[in-house]
């Protein structure tokens, strides 16, 4: 439950709306949902402002279907990263209406509407490659109310396409870079734009890419003073910091 959701129950139990049972059976699972194998974090969201994610790597199918069936009593917006086409199946046969990004990896439950942001996130890619962990930062920041504006396939090896986008990119509140190789691009990006640059280096790249690593560490080295840096593949940390600092 979120702030808003929590006001609006204590107002409905003051003005005899809500009875004192139903409020307490609400509450009743704060802070956290314990299943044994997992204790879901209902508090999160009041904390923090978004609601717990579901990372399904390490999981089976049936602990990721747990989980959201007890989620869902919530009734709260549900994403679920890392997740495969099985664990798909499994979820939809307990809601028919999930959605699945395949390139992304995602499941998501829209259970309630959220209020989309006016200013827009730039997710910037340097080749076709890093689109899947490109989506999962832009399918995580527009579950999250955000606008996003997608430009893939503008790397270094042929700057002349990003500048060719230059402009919608400068007038994103926050840029999202996704590369591998040498990971480059968001050194180049960070020294053109006056808004805050987070890389994501991906695991593309030949045998001394070393998995990410080498775009890794260009990125952290980066002088471009705008940059900061998430972990190699991690399109979800990306999305979820954008979208703060989109909602500032």
């Amino acid at each position: 439950m979120n702030e808003k959701e929590i006001k609006k129950l204590l107002e409905g139990i003051k003005n005899n709306e809500v009875s004192v049972e139903q409020g307490l059976k609400e509450l009743k699972d704060l802070p956290f949902k314990d299943l044994e194998f997992v204790k879901i974090d209902n508090h999160r969201e009041l904390r923090v402002g978004y609601p717990e994610v579901i990372y399904c790597g390490g999981k089976t199918t049936k602990q990721v279907v747990d989980i959201i069936e007890s989620m869902m009593e919530k009734k709260n917006n549900i994403l679920a990263t890392r997740a495969n086409e099985e664990m798909y199946f499994g979820i939809k046969k307990i809601y028919e209406k999930a959605e699945y990004f395949k390139q992304a990896n995602i499941v998501r439950i829209m259970n309630k509407k959220v209020e989309e942001s006016e200013s827009y996130i730039a997710v910037v890619t340097g080749g076709t490659s890093d689109i899947p962990v490109a989506e999962e930062a832009a399918i995580t920041a527009e579950t999250f109310g955000n606008k996003v504006c997608r430009i893939y396939d503008v790397g270094v090896s042929g700057i002349h396409r990003l500048f060719n986008r230059l402009e919608k990119i400068r007038k994103a509140k926050v840029v999202i870079v996704v590369a591998g190789m040498e990971g480059a691009l968001a050194s180049v990006i960070g020294g053109l734009v006056d808004k805050p640059v987070i890389a994501v280096p991906t695991s593309i790249g030949y045998g001394a890419n070393f998995n990410g690593l080498s775009a890794l560490l260009s990125m952290l080295n980066s002088c471009s003073s705008g940059v900061s840096v998430v972990n190699i593949d991690n399109g979800f940390g990306a999305g979820y910091n954008a979208s703060i600092i989109n909602r500032i």
